[in-house]
């Protein structure tokens, strides 16, 4: 999958966060129908479904901590999906 997406432009990062449990993926850069393209693909290569939650770069987030955002976003995808971190 990595090397998939590598092709396509995009990075992909491991951070090791045990303090935050949840998977959170960060997206900066991309079109609505490019960001669309990427979550599906992310979804089918690691077989998830609502396990995951995904958000966009703003300009308000951009100077955010990775910790601030990641827990924004798990927040979230907690509250519309009614999962608690995996």
């Amino acid at each position: 999958m990595a090397s998939n997406l590598a092709r396509s432009g995009i990075r992909v990062y491991s951070i090791a966060m045990d303090s935050t449990p949840g998977k959170v993926v960060v997206m900066h850069g991309l079109t609505q129908d490019e960001a669309v393209l990427a979550m599906r693909a992310v979804k089918a290569a690691l077989e998830l479904k609502d396990e995951i939650a995904f958000a966009m770069s703003t300009e308000t987030n951009l100077g955010w901590k990775l910790q601030d955002l990641v827990e924004h976003v798990l927040e979230e995808h907690e509250q519309m999906t009614g999962r608690h971190g995996s």
